[in-house]
């Protein structure tokens, strides 16, 4: 199971505060184990860089994910 989700935060960036969205994913494999699979920051939420966000976790080694 993975749990997938993204939060805005404020941040500093070349002298001003912005809004940036940071993506969260959240594993737990069958043995009930949790990992935190990565943190990314983005510009903003969107399903392209969700897309890129899973194909990375693909290319690291997630084999299946049964429940998202």
């Amino acid at each position: 199971m993975v749990f997938l989700d993204a939060i805005y935060c404020h941040v500093r960036s070349e002298g001003q505060v912005v809004k940036k969205a940071v993506y969260i994913a959240i594993g737990i494999n069958l043995d009930g184990r949790k990992d935190v699979l990565g943190m990314w920051v983005g510009e903003n939420e969107s399903a392209k860089y969700w897309a890129t966000i899973l194909n990375g976790l693909r290319n690291r080694g997630v084999e299946d994910i049964f429940i998202a």
